[in-house]
């Protein structure tokens, strides 16, 4: 699992080890974050290993991967039974460039989550579920994001993983169009697993909603992060926003299969959905399939 050191995704962590307590829960994440939350969580009577990465860095995310994989092989891990990329980044622009020369929003977003379900493939063993979080900022509507953020612009992939590839680049909006437009991207990708996987590998996208509190702001101005800590969690006490303990518990019921979602689908927050009209384009999905296999090409 990606993104568990905080967040909706560390009550997501600790609710499917609470509901599943025979889980044994590998975290992918940073060096110091990752090993404080092996360690928080492992002293609950938990099977909890660290494996170290990077997400921006493909490099890092292959040493992380043949990590897994030789645990694996020598008995210190079990089979995988799924995977959880919940991870996910938001630049105050779209000029940030990856050690792989991709611009970081899609390295992250995107690449990276490609990457791993495919040096991970073989180790899964059915019945196996991997669960991408998405965003319903993809739909590029007043309706799922009020306006805060710009909806997605699709180009080539070529173009989408380069730095530069929005209007006015070193601008907020940006940043931000390159965040709708990858998790736009990373539905696309959820289709063409679906199409592709082993029977028994089901694969699903999971849309928390608007979570204010997390840390996908972290790159943010002072205000912007600000107003996500203190001034937007009160959006929690409408519809529009989802609280992080809710949104936790919508993860762990994808990922344990208690909410019950077919292989391909959009699951927004408890419920299976139809993500925006968009998001249903097989060429596109080709196209980006093929491209993510060349990028990740060692």
């Amino acid at each position: 699992m990606t993104g568990a050191t905080g967040g909706f995704g560390r009550v997501a962590a600790e609710r499917i080890l609470r509901e599943s307590p025979d889980t044994h829960l590998v975290v992918a994440a940073r060096e110091t974050s990752g090993t404080r939350l092996a360690a928080e969580l492992s002293a609950g009577g938990y099977a909890v290993t660290h494996v170290a990465v990077d997400l921006v860095d493909l490099r890092s995310v292959r040493s992380a991967a043949a990590e897994i994989c030789r645990q694996i092989d020598k008995g210190r891990l079990p089979p995988l039974s799924g995977f959880v990329g919940n991870a996910g980044i938001q630049y105050t622009n779209a000029l940030n460039e990856s050690p792989d020369g991709f611009e970081s929003t899609f390295a992250v977003n995107v690449l990276a989550n490609h990457l791993l379900i495919r040096l991970l493939e073989d180790r899964l063993v059915a019945p196996a579920r991997i669960v991408i979080t998405v965003s319903d900022t993809h739909f590029g509507d007043f309706k799922h994001n009020m306006g805060m953020v710009p909806g997605p612009v699709w180009q080539s992939p070529e173009v989408l993983a380069r730095t530069g590839a929005f209007s006015e680049p070193d601008t907020t909006g940006a940043g931000r169009t390159a965040y709708s437009t990858s998790k736009l991207a990373a539905i696309y990708l959820v289709h063409e697993y679906a199409r592709r996987l082993p029977n028994g590998v089901e694969v699903v996208a999971f849309n928390p909603g608007f979570v204010p509190g997390t840390g996908l702001a972290r790159d943010a101005d002072p205000f912007s992060r600000f107003a996500m800590r203190r001034i937007l969690p009160m959006m929690t006490l409408t519809p529009f926003a989802t609280t992080q303990a809710a949104a936790g518990k919508h993860l762990a019921d994808v990922v344990l299969g208690a909410t019950r979602a077919p292989s391909g689908s959009y699951v927004d927050r408890d419920q299976v959905a139809r993500s925006s009209d968009e998001s249903y384009d097989s060429q596109r999905e080709a196209e980006l399939w093929d491209a993510a296999e060349r990028f990740t090409a060692a």
